[in-house]
């Protein structure tokens, strides 16, 4: 193996990634299951065409069923995944919730649904990941997935946007505090991608016309484009990267 591939390589690693039974967080799963890892994929349900396209690469993926938005998940989602492998090596925080309306409609229920799995659950599966990693002295990576609206302000949703806006700072305050223990916290913030998040808007043909007129790339994301920032954030390549979000957006911050 050479030096390059050594530097990209997940082999014998295991890595959780939220969300994984559709859109980014499927891809991300394809992706470090590509590049040798383990992948255990967390999800409310079931995650079988994830599994069916890791197999397609000649991965390994393991269905982990759980609720994100009931904290107790984390004690579950633990057990289950060291019952089945020594030791978590790479966490992507992924699964994330978005309701468009109005600012001036927006309730309380809907808004502590969006907050509590975009950011209160990420800090805390974090959080105990971390405690492990500390305890053994080993280090690993975690990758948050935040948004362009961790940039931005955006329209019609005042509850992901503070989500989003919070995790890119948590990204850099969980770096400043656990890279002394080798553990690499970074992000990764895709542009407007084809998935269930952004279907409404691409139904929407005004909305997308004006999305995609402002997109260098002139077209919509999708899952895959996220393969290789995902595999450099979870490899040794990125060993002194920490509180970093790397854009993954077609030119869209740039324009």
């Amino acid at each position: 193996m050479s030096l390059v591939q050594k530097l990209f390589s997940l082999e014998g690693k295991t890595a959780i990634v939220t969300g994984a039974n559709t859109g980014l967080g499927q891809g991300i799963s394809v992706a470090l299951a590509a590049a040798g890892a383990h992948v255990f994929g967390v999800a409310r349900r079931s995650c079988a065409e994830t599994l069916e396209k890791v197999n397609a690469v000649g991965g390994t993926f393991t269905e982990v069923i759980a609720d994100l938005s009931d904290m107790s998940a984390i004690d579950k989602i633990i057990a289950e995944v060291s019952s089945k492998t020594e030791r978590i090596d790479i966490l992507v925080n992924n699964a994330g919730i978005i309701k468009r309306e109005d600012a001036i409609n927006v309730t309380v229920e809907d808004w502590d649904q969006v907050i509590n799995l975009n950011q209160k659950m990420v800090f805390f599966l974090s959080q105990a990941v971390a405690k492990r990693w500390i305890e053994d002295q080993k280090g690993g990576k975690i990758i948050n997935i935040c948004s362009m609206l961790s940039y931005q302000g955006g329209i019609r949703v005042p509850s992901y946007t503070t989500s989003k806006s919070g995790i890119i700072g948590l990204t850099r305050a969980l770096a400043n505090e656990w890279a002394k223990y080798n553990i690499n916290v970074n992000g990764i913030a895709p542009g407007y991608m084809a998935t269930n998040n952004t279907t409404q808007l691409r139904n929407d043909a005004s909305r997308s016309e004006d999305i995609l007129s402002r997109i260098p790339a002139a077209r919509w994301g999708t899952p895959e484009d996220m393969y290789g920032a995902a595999i450099f954030l979870a490899s040794d390549a990125s060993a002194y990267m920490n509180g970093f979000t790397v854009a993954v957006d077609g030119g869209w911050l740039a324009r």
